[in-house]
């Protein structure tokens, strides 16, 4: 229930950022690619679901959705500013911004990898965290960079219309 609030509660943060429906769902997409992850690395790890996992989910949808609007307020500025078609915006956009996204998620997986690794006192909670983050970094930042903004033109129509 917290993890389906915490979503509800950032699509209505990211419709009143960007005041758009289209782009907000664009950087929601993350989170299913994120949850992929995460689940195929629980898996692989022969751990479950469990209370420590679900907060790594919510922590793990907050960088996922903070790279994902890095990456669209990226492009629509540059289209903001003029001059520049969509094709080569969103282009510029997102090479502009591909190593702050990947610092992000680079700098937090390798923080968190000594806790997915960990077999002392509390990595029964540290464990199922730390590698419901760092699998979920894996797919989410993959989709940040190279889904989202192919998706970007059929997620913005109506902010694009209202640019112009």
């Amino acid at each position: 229930m917290v993890v389906s609030l915490s979503i509800g509660l950032i699509a209505l943060l990211l419709y009143f950022a960007f005041h758009s429906v289209g782009q907000a769902l664009l950087i929601l997409t993350n989170l299913p690619f994120a949850m992929i992850g995460s689940i195929v690395a629980l898996y692989a790890s022969g751990q479950y679901l469990s209370v420590p996992s679900s907060i790594g989910f919510i922590t793990l949808f907050g960088v996922a959705v903070l790279n994902g609007v890095v990456m669209v307020e990226a492009i629509n500025l540059r289209l903001e500013l003029g001059g520049e078609a969509l094709k080569d915006a969103v282009f510029e956009g997102a090479i502009s911004r591909l190593r702050p996204v990947l610092m992000t998620a680079i700098v937090a997986a390798l923080g968190l990898i000594p806790m997915m690794l960990s077999n002392g006192v509390g990595s029964e909670i540290q464990r199922p965290l730390a590698t419901v983050i760092v699998g979920g970094l894996v797919t989410s930042t993959l989709l940040t960079l190279f889904i989202l903004p192919v998706l970007y033109p059929w997620f913005s129509k109506g902010k694009l219309a209202d640019m112009h």
